[in-house]
């Protein structure tokens, strides 16, 4: 019985995840600065399904947005460790202008922020940078959100993406990973484990991996895709979630 449920369970997502789909790569980074408000907004004005950002927990146990381990690349040069350092002392920092001069003045946000901004109907894919230490505050943050529901997650860490599965099981989470040796190895763990799914390199994705993936009940979705032609391979091979810097523009040249 309980395997029966696993593939109704594992049918319906697939199911749901029926059509074309554009996730802004840390909101819309082609044109604004990664991972900020601005970025966010923009990605939604340019039609995108969902918005990507990255998070790490700030040595106050701030949930901040932001790639990197530390605010070196984005602040100017300006490095501090994003786990050693107070959330107020970066949000100090000023992370567009390294972008435009027209986004001077943008912070490094909290997640409660970028969240504020999501649309009714649209996703927030949040991918988790750190370890499994930031699922409390998450809860924390999530549970009481309005808009829980729209929320679906993403991470490299096997131990962090099951455990963040666990406190969210109405949410979907999806497993990332670009090497093809270590998907091959994971393909039958990932219903067992309770994950939605599997997010990957597009560049390992080929009719080989996505006929298994099938096979085992489960999507696989792509990062990061800036070329129409590559979009239209994927899409022929039944992958309708992509990740992209350009969402507006991409769906534009692949449909």
């Amino acid at each position: 019985m309980k395997k029966i449920i696993t593939v109704i369970l594992a049918t319906l997502t697939m199911q749901a995840i029926s059509q074309n789909f554009y996730i802004a790569h840390r909101g819309a980074s082609w044109d604004a600065p990664e991972n900020t408000v601005a970025s966010a907004n923009l990605a939604w004005e340019q039609g995108a399904d969902a918005v990507e950002i990255d998070v790490y927990l700030a040595s106050d146990n701030r949930i901040v947005v932001i790639h990197d381990k530390d605010t070196k690349r984005v602040s100017g040069g300006k490095n501090m460790v994003i786990k050693n350092t107070p959330s107020l002392v970066l949000r100090e920092l000023e992370v567009g202008s390294w972008k435009d001069a027209r986004f001077k003045g943008e912070k490094i946000p909290f997640l409660e922020e970028i969240l504020a901004t999501v649309p009714e109907g649209k996703t927030l894919v949040i991918e988790v940078k750190c370890g499994s230490e930031i699922v409390p505050h998450m809860e924390r943050i999530i549970n009481k959100h309005p808009k829980k529901a729209q929320v679906m997650f993403i991470a490299f860490g096997w131990e962090v993406i099951t455990d963040l599965k666990k406190a969210f099981p109405a949410n979907k989470a999806f497993w990332l990973s670009s090497s093809r040796q270590e998907v091959k190895k994971r393909m039958e763990e990932i219903i067992p484990a309770g994950l939605d799914g599997i997010n990957l390199n597009y560049s390992i994705i080929d009719e080989e991996l996505v006929a298994e993936a099938k096979a085992l009940g489960f999507p696989v979705l792509a990062w990061t895709v800036n070329d129409p032609a590559e979009a239209r391979r994927l899409h022929s091979l039944g992958v309708t979630h992509i990740t992209t810097d350009r969402p507006q523009w991409l769906k534009e040249q692949a449909e």
